[in-house]
């Protein structure tokens, strides 16, 4: 119903948030295991594949923080 009257589609929001959260996710796992303990110029990207089947990516830069004192 919502697809007919327009407005936020509740079911493809949540979707699409638990995917970027997952994508985020995985990227900040990629970087631990690199032994960065941050990440920097972050940005997301989305590509549909075919119809009905969408590609996030989560992608930035691995680095190593440290205080300067």
């Amino acid at each position: 119903l919502q697809t007919l009257f327009g407005g936020n589609i509740s079911l493809f929001t949540t979707l699409c948030e638990r995917t970027r959260a997952e994508a985020f996710n995985m990227m900040a796992q990629h970087a631990q295991e690199l032994g960065a303990n941050a990440i920097i110029g972050i940005r997301y990207d989305a590509t549909e594949l075919m119809q009905g089947v969408s590609e996030v990516l989560c992608y930035g830069t691995a680095v190593v923080v440290e205080r300067v004192q």
